[in-house]
């Protein structure tokens, strides 16, 4: 590359409408490029791996959008423009190579469209798209009609890029990150602030230096710079054409009172002895403060007036993933922010602690490998201020991966600074999972980095929203998110539910019922969890537990006992034995409950739920009770159909006189019967149905698949028709050592062996 090139390219891009492609389009830079030049009137054409609501709105305005990135797609180009992710081995820019099309990358393009312009460059390795946004808007409400180039959506200027015809300036970002920061042919600069980053690219800070050295060399007018920046004060304080700003007593523009507060702050602005007048920004940090101050002085410097520099920043609210609050309510508070560097993520903490959060809960990617293994230290002590860090793998970005390094590496530093409060969860995917189970009230959650970190809290917001609708509607009871079904199943296996719900009413559970039909929330109840496998991947939905309330009451009148359905079978079967009940005795040794019981006719000891009932309270998916007399329902072997559509809310059972002493006796014998044939260790109860030749228990026994195993689930050595926990065991273990056992009695018996365990949810991702 030659530095006349932007020139030249000037040129080209000047003679008449030309047909242009851009090799990953979608990104935030790429995208900008794309609208700028269709606003010359160019042919624009582009592709991806993805689209984003940026393509589609592009694609409106002309571009041709190919997904994704082939070789045809260049085809025809007079020009092609590629971004710094894209690297020898991408079909289209093999192909543009091999046809010998004309390619630049993204930086020479905006330099090349600045030859139309009096260019304003805001550099540096943090804070750049917020100051650009704050420069532009600033200066479009001063009247000076600018056009824009940014690295993110900006709400209040309309786009990430927009060309204006009238006006004679251009606001962008510099990128620094590949040395292509030299090229920029800009009248003004504003530089925020030097450090060492990009090692990737940089080999060390001098490095970076001489290319700061070399644009600011050819800046024409004013140097804007941050005076609290050491490097960037070095630097640029000797130069004839600087204008210095920050909180130092040294520079030319000082902000001075500064008050902040959850949505913006307050201050003054100084030039030498001068007050120019009081601002109110409407973004929160002290971080944001000086970023806006570095506008107001080269707005100021360039004649716009101060009345409308604080119209301008009063109106100001941020970029898209800039301190981005999400969500705000009376119990939780959102945001989203791009910080990915040790210094960028100091600062985010310190205007997240300034919106007075009872816990500060962080959702950290880190970005880039090389980024990774060249700050690692430093990343163990950017997080002092956060009281939780949950950190995932690294997003590589164009990087290959560097071996030993992951999101463990930095939980490894945050650990050594003595903070203990760091979770490694290797899989993004499932952070808003870990994040929404520990929620509470009051709590700030942040997430944090620079890849796609964001599609986290877009998930966790959405859930979060939900919860609190679900509270709204039900009352009195408790709403979970992401509650662990290992701890509601006595098989102590499975993923989460999404929604754990427990009402205390009936109304509630009927206004709960009523709002999951409305809104096509899938609904489950569990009770005990006593015949039930959930999967790894947990239950989308909600999941129901009746446990409190309403539906915990039990009252005995005579011979009938009225449970509701989350009495547990073992406080039925005492109830019925204190009041001189007989017949519910063999209920006494089933960890289940009155509603599982029910659903599934579950019986033990030559004995069956339905036998002893009288009639059921049911709710149906809508929430309209009604009672169905035992007698008119259609019970089947460990099923009731007419219980699949509707829920079971409480039942009255029907037992008979009999002296203490012979029920006491039968609790003895089923209880005896029970630890002697059955296992201790966690289980679901028998795993298959009895074949009609043998009992299921027997016919493995007979097989030898005692103590048979996969992982931590192993067949019980006490019972052939039990698999037991052994401790942590997945449910995908307990799945395939059932398969397992399926396939066996199926290669040497012939029997096709059906699960009378119900398996239940999503596997895992």
């Amino acid at each position: 590359m030659t530095f006349d090139l932007p020139k030249k390219l000037a040129e080209f891009l000047l003679r008449h409408p030309k047909r242009i492609h851009l090799i990953g389009v979608a990104g935030s830079g790429m995208s900008g490029i794309a609208g700028l030049l269709l606003a010359l009137g160019h042919r624009v054409s582009g592709c991806d791996r993805v689209s984003t609501l940026e393509t589609r709105r592009l694609e409106t305005l002309g571009l041709k959008f190919y997904l994704p990135q082939t070789e045809e797609t260049v085809r025809g180009a007079e020009l092609v423009v590629y971004s710094s992710a894209i690297r020898s081995g991408n079909p289209a820019f093999d192909e543009a190579i091999r046809l010998g099309i004309p390619i630049v990358r993204r930086a020479e393009a905006l330099a090349a469209m600045m030859q139309f312009k009096k260019g304003i460059v805001v550099a540096g390795m943090h804070g750049k798209t917020t100051t650009a946004s704050m420069t532009a808007h600033v200066l479009r409400v001063g009247g000076l009609n600018p056009s824009h180039y940014v690295g993110a959506e900006i709400p209040i200027l309309g786009t990430n890029a927009h060309w204006e015809q009238t006006g004679d300036y251009l606001v962008a970002e510099g990128d620094e990150s590949d040395g292509t920061l030299r090229i920029y042919p800009a009248e003004h600069a504003i530089i925020l602030n030097i450090e060492e980053e990009h090692l990737d690219y940089y080999s060390n800070l001098t490095a970076i230096e001489q290319v700061f050295n070399r644009f600011i060399d050819q800046i024409s007018g004013k140097v804007v710079y941050c005076d609290d920046d050491p490097h960037a004060a070095r630097l640029c304080s000797t130069r004839p054409n600087s204008i210095s700003y920050g909180k130092t007593d040294r520079a030319l523009y000082q902000y001075r009172n500064f008050a902040g507060g959850p949505c913006g702050s307050r201050f003054e602005v100084w030039r030498a002895d001068r007050c120019l007048g009081s601002l109110a920004l409407g973004v929160p940090g002290a971080h944001n403060v000086s970023n806006a101050l570095g506008a107001v002085a080269l707005a100021t410097e360039m004649g716009v007036p101060f009345c409308k520099i604080a119209e301008a920043l009063d109106s100001f609210r941020g970029a898209r993933r800039r301190f981005e609050i999400r969500m705000q309510t009376v119990d939780y508070t959102v945001v989203d922010d791009y910080g990915h560097h040790p210094t960028e993520i100091k600062a985010t903490l310190e205007t997240a602690r300034s919106l007075q959060c009872k816990r500060l809960i962080v959702m950290f990617q880190p970005h880039r490998y090389s980024r990774t293994k060249a700050l690692q230290k430093e990343f163990g002590s950017s997080f002092n201020l956060a009281d939780l860090v949950y950190v995932t793998d690294i997003y590589a970005a164009n990087e290959a991966p560097i071996p030993g390094l992951s999101g463990n590496t930095i939980v490894a530093a945050l650990r050594a600074h003595n903070h203990h409060a760091a979770v490694y969860v290797p899989k993004r995917s499932m952070l808003h999972r870990e994040v929404g189970r520990i929620a509470g009230s009051g709590d700030l959650i942040l997430s944090l980095g620079a890849g796609d970190i964001h599609e986290e809290a877009t998930k966790l917001i959405k859930d979060l929203e939900i919860s609190v609708q679900l509270r709204e509607v039900m009352g009195a009871g408790e709403v979970r998110l992401y509650e662990p079904l290992s701890r509601h199943t006595t098989l102590r296996a499975g993923g989460p539910a999404q929604f754990w719900v427990e009402p205390e009413t009936r109304g509630g559970l009927a206004n709960v019922l009523e709002f999951c039909a409305v809104n096509r929330l899938p609904v489950m109840f569990i009770g005990r969890g006593s015949n039930l496998l959930v999967r790894d991947g947990g239950i989308a939905g909600v999941v129901i537990h009746l446990n409190r309330g309403d539906f915990v009451e039990l009252t005995v009148n005579g011979l009938e006992i009225h449970a509701g359905a989350g009495v547990r079978l073992k406080q039925l079967a005492a109830a019925a034995r204190n009041a001189g009940i007989g017949g519910l005795e063999w209920m006494e040794g089933i960890p289940g409950s009155v509603g599982g019981s029910l659903r599934m006719n579950a019986g033990a000891m030559g004995c069956e739920t339905f036998e002893k009932v009288v009639s059921v309270q049911v709710v149906s998916s809508r929430g309209e009770f009604e009672t169905l007399l035992a007698a008119e329902m259609q019970v089947q072997y460990r099923s009731v159909p007419m219980l699949r559509e509707r829920y079971a809310v409480s039942a009255i059972f029907r037992g008979e006189e009999a002296s203490l002493e012979a029920i006491d006796r039968k609790l003895i014998e089923s209880s005896h019967k029970r630890k002697t044939t059955q296992p201790i260790a966690a289980s679901a109860g028998c795993i298959f149905k009895n074949p009609r030749k043998s009992p299921a228990g027997k016919l493995l026994e007979e097989l030898g698949v005692k103590n048979r195993r996969v992982g931590a689930a192993r067949v019980s050595e006490v019972h052939g028709n039990f698999i037991v926990n052994d401790g942590g065991a997945r449910a995908e273990e307990i799945l395939r050592l059932i398969a397992e056992i399926q396939s066996l009695v199926k290669e040497r018996l012939g029997i096709d062996l059906e699960t009378e365990l119900q398996i239940v949810g999503m596997d895992d991702e």
